[in-house]
């Protein structure tokens, strides 16, 4: 009857930074909590834990987290344990991942690379 929330879940957690829609970031962007982009960032990201990136989101610069939802889009290299592209996402650039979903209507353009969980360097 009640649906039990999955704590593992990036969108359930708490979101600690925020970048909000019309706002723009340039350069180096390093985090270890939970961050949400709604606006843009020029420039690498390194996010310990975790990050969504918003439908209104965009990410010019590589990516290396944890756990990655993306609901915008991201130009460039993409480094995580587990990425999900949904719906309205769009991904053009290398990924290195041991978990991948896509949604039906996602976009990716890139080159692929996949890897045992056990395996992974994250």
């Amino acid at each position: 009857m009640f649906k039990k929330k999955n704590p593992g879940n990036i969108e359930d957690a708490k979101v600690l930074n925020l970048i909000n829609e019309g706002c723009k970031i340039e350069g180096m962007l390093i985090s270890d909590a939970f961050i949400r982009i709604d606006g843009m960032v020029e420039g690498n990201m390194l996010i310990e834990e975790g990050a969504i990136i918003g439908d209104k989101g965009l990410v010019t610069g590589d990516i290396k987290t944890k756990s990655l939802i993306i609901y915008g889009m991201v130009n460039g290299n993409i480094d995580s344990y587990s990425l999900e592209i949904k719906n309205t996402g769009c991904v053009n650039g290398k990924i290195n991942t041991s978990k991948l979903h896509v949604e039906f209507g996602g976009v990716y353009n890139g080159e692929l690379t996949m890897q045992k969980a056990e395996t992974s360097n994250l």
